[in-house]
């Protein structure tokens, strides 16, 4: 599995006084698996980009490939590409809309064709793999914290039982307890079902630790993609576009700086704590 952009273009407000350029010859490759983070400054492009994944917003000019498949065909089905390409959007709330909990995770496999039964117990295993409580299944969802929305919001998307799950600002807004347990419970499902993870997040520490290969947006190009270290090690050039490095790739770079450390592009602290173990051991 794997999804294709072959010199993707998106013009917003096209032959208007307003027309933006939006995404600008884009080529990616998504392999089956991967854990991708997506980054960029507010404009770059990252959300726009997102969406047409699934289809939800349509290429001004250029190719979309899924599994080999071209989506914009005449006769390609996209409804059922959204239920294979799962897209939680940033504000949980523009996600939610049944009476319960439970009613909410439920209404993608109703939609998708599975009897009530079955809708059910997709839903029953969607909310357990995210951690919420069964004491809050028959609630309204609009009674829950931000976090526990985001929970239920990818819940109702994993009931869908996608093959791609794309998080745009998962964590906005959540204090740092919140932040970790919903990355985490990502993470989990990308290590137990090796479901492919795109997630877009402002938060260079949060990438830095859960992902494994980078993309960065900036006035809607691919500026850098790569691992972690790889994209961290051109801070300048990152800096220069308004963004930054975890304030560990800073630490490491004053350490190799000052003769320290040899080298290391460590961007998690435990990467770091390993790295200067190391150097002191020899």
């Amino acid at each position: 599995m794997s999804i294709i952009l072959d010199k993707v273009n998106y013009v917003y407000s096209q032959n208007t006084a307003y027309e933006i350029q939006a995404l600008k010859n884009i080529n990616l490759k998504i392999e089956d698996g991967e854990f991708i983070g997506v980054i960029g400054h507010t404009g770059s492009g990252k959300s726009t980009l997102i969406q047409h994944l699934n289809g939800l917003m349509r290429a001004t000019s250029g190719g979309i490939y899924y599994n080999g498949q071209d989506i914009y065909e005449e006769d390609y089905d996209r409804k059922k590409l959204r239920g294979k390409v799962g897209l939680v959007f940033q504000y949980p709330e523009h996600q939610l809309f049944e009476t319960t909990i439970f009613a909410d995770v439920s209404f993608g496999p109703k939609n998708q064709g599975f009897s009530k039964k079955e809708a059910e117990l997709k839903a029953f295993t969607a909310l357990r793999s995210v951690g919420l409580a069964e004491d809050y299944w028959y609630r309204s969802p609009f009674e829950l914290s931000g976090g526990q929305k985001r929970r239920v919001a990818i819940a109702g998307v994993l009931a869908m039982e996608p093959e791609v799950l794309i998080l745009d600002e998962p964590t906005a807004g959540l204090d740092p307890k919140g932040r970790d347990e919903i990355l985490d419970q990502v993470a989990k499902l990308h290590e137990e079902r090796r479901m492919t993870i795109v997630l877009v997040s402002h938060s260079m520490e949060d990438v830095a630790k859960y992902v494994k290969r980078l993309i960065v947006m900036n006035q809607g190009s691919v500026m850098l993609d790569g691992t972690p270290g790889e994209v961290f090690a051109h801070y300048q050039e990152l800096e220069a576009v308004g963004l930054a490095a975890p304030q560990v790739a800073y630490l490491m770079h004053d350490l190799r700086k000052h003769g320290i450390l040899a080298q290391g592009t460590a961007t998690t602290l435990e990467e770091a704590k390993e790295a200067i173990l190391q150097a002191f051991k020899k």
